[in-house]
């Protein structure tokens, strides 16, 4: 992924994810909002591992753990 694609997808998931937080917001539905702003979280952490993806290691069972 190119730094303009990057920059591209980071516009796009934080321009859906503040319009449906701001309409929640406007018709006092705080738990959707905050629903909405855990899901950005989600989004942004998903990209970001993408980028930097977390060592799969394995435990004393030999199950794989992230």
């Amino acid at each position: 992924m190119t730094c303009q694609q990057l920059a591209e997808e980071l516009k796009r998931i934080a321009t859906a994810q503040v319009s449906d937080i701001t309409r929640a917001v406007k018709e006092g539905q705080k738990s959707i909002a905050l629903n909405e702003v855990r899901d950005m979280a989600r989004r942004l952490e998903l990209l970001a591992d993408a980028f930097d993806p977390k060592p799969v290691t394995e435990d004393a069972d030999g199950a794989q753990a992230a």
